[in-house]
Order: C-alpha cells, then sequence, then structure tokens
C-alpha cells in the first residue's frame, strides 16, 4: 500500500473552527445564503492523526483478498477513466451533537465535544465501488469488504479501516475522486475515498489505497473499539444562525434551517419559539434528497426582547421524529434530540 509522503498543516479558514487536534466542525451560520451544498472551504474537518500528501503519481488502488477472482491495482488515471456517477450525499462524523449530552440532557460522553457542524453535503463524483469489485470478480460467498486509509497509523492500532457488508458495498457506494466539481482537496481524501450513503462518517474512508474482499466477518478497532454498532444515521435538525445570535425585535424575521436522515427523505420539520409548548410547521424549499438533506424556512416575529430558545424537530419518511431527550450513548453518538439554540432578541 502507498505510504502518504509528508503532512498538512495549515491554519483553518474562518467557516470552520477547531474542535480538537485536527478537527474542525463548520460554522452552520456560514451556511447562511448559500446553495444546497457545503462549500469546500466550509466542509468539517475529521482526522484521526494529519492530512497526509500522497503522490498521485504512484498511487495505487488495491482490491484482492479471498472475495474476489482477480485481484487488481487501479492508478488515478484509470480510476478517472472509468464510467463515473454523480451524487449529493450527506457526510457525517458519528458524533454529530456529541456536546449536547452535556451541555442540554447533563450526562456528558467522552470525545470530540461537536456540536451540529460535523456534517456538510456536497457534489461527489466518482465511480460505483460495485464496478470495482465487479473487475475484480467478486465471489458469491463474499461477506466484507475492508477499505484502509493511507493516513499515518493512530496509536498503536494501524491505519483507519471499518468493514462494509459487501450487500451495502455493491449498493450505492462511490470511490469520489471530486468534490462539488474539483479534485477531493487533501482535508477530505485526495485522491480518492468512500462516499458512503446514509452512514457514519468513519465509513467514507479518506484516503483510500487498499480495499480486502473477504469470506467471513472482519473486525478492526474501527468497528469494535471506537464505533461499535454504529451503521445508519439518526434523524437531526439545525439552524442556520450562529450560537447566541443576536435578532433584532422589528421583524418579521424568516430562520432557515436543514434537517436530514440517514434512514429516508425528510418528510415533516416543525418549529417552536416557546421552549417546546408550540410547534410551527417549516416551509421546504430546495432539493429533496434521501441521502441528503433538507433545506427549509418559517417567519418569526419575536414582540419581546430577551433570551429564547429555538427549537426544530424533523420527522423521516420512516416515522422516526426527533425527540426531545435521547438515551445516552456511551460513546457520545448518534445525538438525535432537538436542540435547544439559544438567542438574544434586542432593540435596534
Amino acid at each position: 500500500m502507498k505510504q502518504a509522503t509528508a503532512a498538512i498543516v495549515k491554519p483553518l479558514p474562518d467557516h470552520l473552527f477547531k474542535v480538537h487536534g485536527n478537527s474542525a466542525e463548520m460554522r452552520w451560520e456560514a451556511m447562511a445564503g448559500l446553495g444546497y451544498h457545503t462549500p469546500n472551504d466550509r466542509f468539517f474537518v475529521r482526522n484521526h492523526t494529519f492530512t497526509p500528501l500522497i503522490d498521485v503519481t504512484t498511487w495505487r488502488l488495491g482490491i484482492h483478498g479471498a472475495g474476489v477472482r482477480c485481484p487488481r491495482a487501479f492508478s488515478y488515471e484509470e480510476l478517472r477513466a472509468m464510467p463515473s456517477r454523480t451524487y449529493d450525499v450527506a457526510i457525517e462524523c458519528a458524533g454529530n451533537g456529541r456536546r449536547f449530552y452535556r451541555t442540554q440532557q447533563h450526562d456528558g460522553a467522552p470525545g470530540t465535544q461537536w456540536g451540529l457542524g460535523a456534517i456538510g453535503v456536497a457534489r461527489w463524483r466518482g465511480v460505483p465501488l460495485r464496478y470495482l469489485l465487479d473487475q475484480a470478480g467478486v465471489r458469491p460467498e463474499a461477506v466484507d469488504v475492508l477499505p484502509v486509509g493511507l493516513d499515518a497509523p493512530f496509536e498503536d492500532h494501524g491505519h483507519v479501516r471499518r468493514p462494509l457488508p459487501v450487500g451495502k458495498a455493491m449498493d450505492d457506494v462511490l470511490v469520489a475522486y471530486e468534490m462539488n466539481g474539483v479534485p477531493l482537496p487533501p482535508d477530505h481524501g485526495f485522491p480518492a475515498r468512500l462516499v458512503v450513503p446514509g452512514w457514519v462518517g468513519i465509513a467514507s474512508i479518506k484516503w483510500l489505497g487498499d480495499i480486502e474482499v473477504s469470506t467471513e466477518p472482519l473486525f478492526t478497532p474501527w468497528n469494535t473499539v471506537f464505533y461499535p454498532d454504529v451503521t445508519t444515521q439518526p434523524v437531526k435538525s439545525a439552524f442556520e444562525l450562529a450560537w447566541n445570535a443576536r435578532l433584532p425585535v422589528a421583524g418579521p424575521h424568516i430562520l432557515h434551517g436543514r434537517s436530514w436522515s440517514g434512514r429516508g427523505r425528510i418528510v415533516r420539520v416543525e418549529v417552536s419559539f416557546d421552549g417546546g409548548l408550540t410547534w410551527r410547521t417549516a416551509e421546504h424549499h430546495g432539493q429533496h434528497l434521501v441521502k441528503a438533506w433538507l433545506p427549509w424556512h418559517v417567519a418569526w416575529a419575536p414582540r419581546r426582547t430577551g433570551t429564547r430558545l429555538l427549537m426544530a424537530r424533523a420527522t423521516d419518511e420512516t416515522g422516526a421524529t426527533q425527540p426531545l431527550t435521547t438515551p445516552r450513548h456511551p460513546f457520545g453518538y448518534h445525538f438525535d434530540a432537538v436542540v435547544q439554540h439559544p438567542i438574544h432578541v434586542v432593540n435596534g
């Protein structure tokens, strides 16, 4: 497997803020007034070590293992010459919203204390993983597919890697080489990464260099120690507002937000301005995609100054609705409760 040759260290743009180590969170207010996709410079960053710099001229993507008949290795140019697909897909860290276990439910969980900004939606272009696996001749008895990243080994656990069941790998997974119309930025997996729709972000391995196909279940630290028993993402919502934003009492205001679910399309969004006593249905606009997010808006005319807690809850096509509280996850994953977003209504 081709190793990274260097690491990239650079300052963060204003649209992100550092949450831990080399991880950076999107500022939701930086999405206000933008289109459907998260610009590359606003897209959250989650690295276990650091961003590698990979020599694309010698990079190869190898596919091998007992689950294929003809092991293959593909160059970057070969990958780009293959039949491509373009998908609008959300990638979200499993720990997105983790800090609200502590700040909102007073029962904190360990790990990076993300707000709601560990998510982004991009337009990804690449080759369906199914096509590459077919080129290597997947055997009927294949069980798991193990993608491995080329970032530096994490502590004593080796390279970041997490198995996918072969059914998911052969369904809608993309080996992406473009993000929003340009080659993948280094922070987001250049030269190629997986995009696994609907699943936790750790499944979308960056800096992809190796794929093993096995005829028996596979286990790594990233599906036993760090991310056990988490796959599909739950329902969540966020306002396109700064935390503790200041809004003038003169209105009305049109408040914008986005809701998403790994399970299916969002079919309803409700907003409360009075701590959840009453709810109003938000209006949908923009695209309505199953593996991305649904933009929405609602009008509000506050009648007095003071602090308010804005709340948004969504329901997806499976009937799953965001609860007011959610049971604590021992690793802080899958916080799906309605988030109480504080703002200040002021004169002026």
